[in-house]
């Protein structure tokens, strides 16, 4: 099989008009000529840094949207399943992913569960997280969100890094925030990257202590333009991830997007595609090609360095998309995993006597995963709070799936709701269910919606019910990738007509429940503080 074009070697930083040899999945030869070309021939995309579950879709399904727009291997961090489902889950992502004609690279999760201040479906032991890691389909420790763990010097921390350094696999970061000596600790340990980084002079100060820089812009947490200007800085410590992309999102763009932003900032193309295709590859050792005799075949006609339209994805050799079309197969038989034991619940599960004259509420913030925390006198009915629609202050619960307990409850501001409610069994870490909504009998019908189905998002409003099922863990579905972009996004149009100006609120109420993530989140036992990390009361008195 031959392919020709402007063949763009980015590890030389040349561009020449030639032709690929292949044969066997690999590059045989590349042959310089004197021809003209209208195609330019790159590396294929590589998100550094991706949550699989949160688009939904199962690793083989993932695959078939994510090809279209040129990436051709993911680093993926199975923590999502792993809470759910422990190492049954690691397991049912890594064999669904072999099922494609696509390069997965999966992490061990290092925080399952992610605190002791939730509930999890699962947890893994460090025995297991051994095991994982001492096989080579594992190719790294995935994000060691425990910090405090890291710089208490906790144990049951400390042997994970140790065991993944015996394994020689590299050990993914989450800091946000983390600057001075706490930051030297951090890195000391031995942690390679951070995808967390939120400001300027945070990632300026990670990358002069010589950690790798994951610039992220997902459905919700959206990094780029704070970041990208660091790329011109160290181009050889950064690289491009999603981290967490919807479906509505991942049928539109994905590393590409990322490819295109950076390019109209007149950064240099090699430089661009270094932290596209190139790092990646080398920080993490993957089978990944980069246009090298020998090399796996895995790169992308585009048609120019403007409109970055991607004509083919190859991986291996093989087409597995042409023009906009995705060639990979949909898998018409896949296993169906869950853990779900929560019961329907009562409209009074949801009712909450007041006392003391204020309540500390969370403060979402559009584009971020990390929350504000403000203090507000609540809003009553009888004796009972209740949301405050004009001031935004809605009541928000996380309902624990695992057990049949009573549902938590706080508040939270800039949600938007003028009615009705949404709710999710998308819920990081944990997976419990997590619902906002205007009025208790609004929450409660969103909550056994989901609990109905096992899982999935859903919208309730005046009697309307509309429902998007999760049956494989509560967190995906093995429906057609682009049908469900639909049903999502039917589903984040009914959430803005109901008020709300998140850009992407199912995303952001998932968010609600991430303990490791300051300043203030909802687990099922209760309101936590994220920078003191412990719980703490929702009512000042």
């Amino acid at each position: 099989m031959e392919v020709s074009g402007n063949i763009v070697d980015v590890l030389n930083s040349t561009i020449f008009s030639g032709i690929i040899e292949i044969e066997n999945d690999r590059i045989t030869s590349i042959t310089r000529d004197d021809k003209h070309y209208n195609t330019f021939i790159i590396p294929g995309f590589v998100d550094s840094h991706v949550h699989i579950e949160s688009s939904m879709l199962v690793p083989s399904e993932f695959a078939r949207l994510a090809v279209i727009y040129g990436t051709v291997a993911t680093v993926s961090d199975p923590h999502e399943i792993a809470n759910v489902l422990g190492i049954e889950g690691v397991r049912y992502m890594v064999e669904n992913g072999k099922t494609v004609s696509f390069k997965f690279y999966f992490g061990a999760p290092s925080c399952v569960p992610a605190t002791s201040f939730e509930t999890a479906g699962a947890s893994l032991s460090f025995a297991e997280v051994d095991n994982l890691l001492s096989h080579n389909e594992i190719k790294y420790l995935s994000e060691m969100m425990n910090f405090p763990g890291v710089l208490n010097d906790d144990q049951n921390v400390i042997k994970k890094i140790k065991v993944a350094k015996k394994y020689g696999k590299n050990i993914d970061g989450h800091a946000p925030g983390l600057r001075g000596k706490a930051l030297e600790k951090y890195i000391s340990a031995g942690i390679t990257t951070d995808h967390e980084t939120f400001q300027f002079d945070e990632g300026e100060e990670k990358l002069s202590l010589g950690m790798n820089l994951l610039i992220r812009e997902g459905s919700a947490a959206k990094n780029f333009d704070t970041l990208s200007p660091l790329i011109l800085k160290s181009p050889g410590q950064c690289m491009f991830c999603s981290d967490d992309k919807h479906p509505d999102d991942l049928v539109k763009e994905n590393i590409n997007e990322l490819v295109k932003r950076a390019l109209r900032m007149d950064i240099d193309i090699m430089t661009v595609l270094r932290c596209a295709c190139v790092n990646p590859v080398i920080h993490y050792g993957l089978d990944v090609g980069l246009l090298r005799i020998g090399d796996y075949a895995d790169f992308i006609e585009v048609d120019n360095f403007n409109r970055l339209n991607v004509l083919r994805t190859y991986i291996n050799g093989k087409i597995v998309a042409e023009n906009g079309k995705t060639l990979l197969p949909h898998l018409l038989s896949v296993p169906h995993l869950n853990k779900f034991k929560a019961e329907e619940k009562e409209v009074a599960d949801f009712a909450v006597k007041a006392r003391g004259s204020g309540m500390n509420v969370i403060e979402a913030i559009d584009g971020q995963v990390v929350t504000g925390r403000i203090q507000v006198t609540p809003g009553f009915s009888g004796d009972n709070l209740v949301s405050d629609v004009e001031r935004d202050i809605l009541k928000l619960t996380v309902v624990n799936r695992y057990e049949d307990i009573k549902p938590a409850i706080g508040f939270v501001r800039n949600f938007g709701l003028k009615k009705g409610a949404i709710a999710s069994s998308v819920a990081h870490d944990s997976h419990n269910i997590v619902a906002v909504g205007v009025t208790d009998n609004d929450i409660c019908n969103a909550v056994n919606l989901i609990i109905k189905h096992r899982g999935g998002l859903a919208v309730v409003y005046d009697g309307f019910k509309e429902v998007l099922p999760l049956p494989i863990a509560g967190l995906m579905t093995d429906e057609d990738g682009f049908s469900v972009a639909d049903q999502y996004s039917k589903l984040d149009k009914l959430a803005k007509y109901l008020g709300s100006h998140l850009r992407a609120p199912f995303m952001t109420l998932s968010f609600m429940a991430l303990l490791v993530i300051p300043k203030l989140k909802l687990s099922d036992r209760g309101l936590f503080d994220g920078e003191q990390f412990k719980f703490t009361d929702l009512f000042i008195p």
